[in-house]
């Protein structure tokens, strides 16, 4: 090989990694661009102190609460929602309803990924890009396998916005997928589905894509998945109506005790529009499908998905006994017994610890956090 070849071949590997260089260091810039701009949470109890062991960071109180109350059986039994007390409650159930938008005087939206409960995947454009061009991709971007996923954008105004807009441009998205809901958590394929998503868009759109590496992403699923099933609780009643009742008439007189329609389901609202608690058939249908006759009804308290209550059961305990008087029928326990009213104490007692424990674990009862990861 003579000397002009060699010359050649170290001016070529020279040129490649000049251009390799200059790429890193545009492909930083932006993203320091892009980290500038975007929204940042305060401390959080569930993102914990930086470098710290994970475990730890998240700072929860395991739930030291007995798995049955006196008279009161665990959830899950054939009939529909059992009456129980059941920290342990698998992790399934009512969808969080969509969190509002809001606008900060800025400009800004004020809906963000939240570090806790989302992994995100940074988008990067080369040139900014209409919002009308994006959204034909990413409105089809809204779940990897069964955990949900939100798109966020920064206009070339350096606006955040948690919806896009058409007539917008934007430099960069971010790309936030559930760590764990009730489903379990994130799983590597759910993951993967997640990632191949955001490489798409940016094969479409010539993005720099960023994210973090995949064993940290489900380790730290697995931690939230432990801590929210620590403290998922879920507890019910049982009203017998003694024989086939027309489902018309039971929805009237749920209706006039105050209950609402929550899709399938009734719910007990809060003067925070959160659902207290919800009334269904154990047949599971609708209240309002066909002309069939309902047996048998449940209520549920879905502890981290409703507001804060002193008298959370109680509560849902005297809604219940009105039920019951107007539809001439029993209320239960899961194992077909009546409640005592000492027993309605003890569980709002315990109730208690469990939303303190839900605050503590940066989960607070019907927040939109909670909402999310106990969906």
């Amino acid at each position: 090989m003579s000397d002009l070849q060699i010359g050649l071949i170290v001016l070529g590997v020279l040129l490649i990694l000049m251009v390799l260089g200059f790429n890193w260091w545009q492909d930083r810039r932006v993203r320091r661009k892009m980290q500038a701009h975007f929204p940042s949470n305060e401390h959080d109890p569930l993102l914990g102190a930086a470098g710290s062991d994970a475990g730890a960071a998240h700072g929860v109180p395991q739930a030291h609460v007995p798995r049955r109350e006196p008279g009161l059986g665990t959830a899950g039994t054939a009939g529909g929602p059992a009456s129980g007390f059941s920290p342990g409650a698998p992790h399934a159930a009512n969808g969080p309803a969509p969190a509002a938008t809001h606008t900060h005087g800025d400009g800004d939206d004020g809906e963000e990924a939240d570090p806790a409960s989302e992994v995100v995947i940074e988008v990067s454009f080369a040139e900014p890009v209409r919002g009308a061009d994006l959204l034909s991709v990413t409105q089809s971007m809204r779940a990897a396998g069964r955990k949900p996923m939100r798109v966020f954008g920064q206009t070339d105004a350096q606006r955040h916005r948690a919806r896009l807009r058409p007539d917008e441009h934007y430099v960069a998205l971010q790309i936030a997928v559930l760590l764990a809901n009730r489903t379990g958590p994130l799983t590597a394929i759910e993951w993967s589905q997640a990632w191949a998503r955001a490489q798409d868009l940016g094969e479409r759109f010539d993005a720099a894509i960023e994210g973090p590496d995949q064993q940290a992403v489900l380790e730290r699923a697995a931690r939230l998945d432990d801590t929210c099933a620590a403290l998922d609780t879920q507890v019910g009643l049982t009203l017998l109506l003694g024989g086939a009742q027309p489902a018309a008439e039971v929805l009237a007189v749920a209706r006039d005790l105050g209950f609402v329609h929550d899709g399938p389901r009734l719910a007990w609202m809060s003067d925070t529009g959160l659902a207290r608690f919800t009334l269904t058939r154990a047949d599971g249908a609708a209240f309002d499908a066909g002309m069939g006759g309902v047996e048998r009804l449940n209520l549920l308290l879905d502890v981290p998905c409703s507001p804060p209550d002193e008298r959370a059961f109680g509560r849902m305990v005297e809604v219940g006994r009105q039920l019951a008087q107007r539809l001439r029928a029993e209320l239960v326990d899961d194992q077909g017994k009546p409640l005592a009213d000492a027993s309605v104490t003890v569980i709002d007692e315990r109730l208690q610890v469990l939303f303190g424990q839900l605050e503590q674990a940066g989960l607070r009862a019907g927040s939109e956090r909670a909402l999310r990861v106990f969906a």
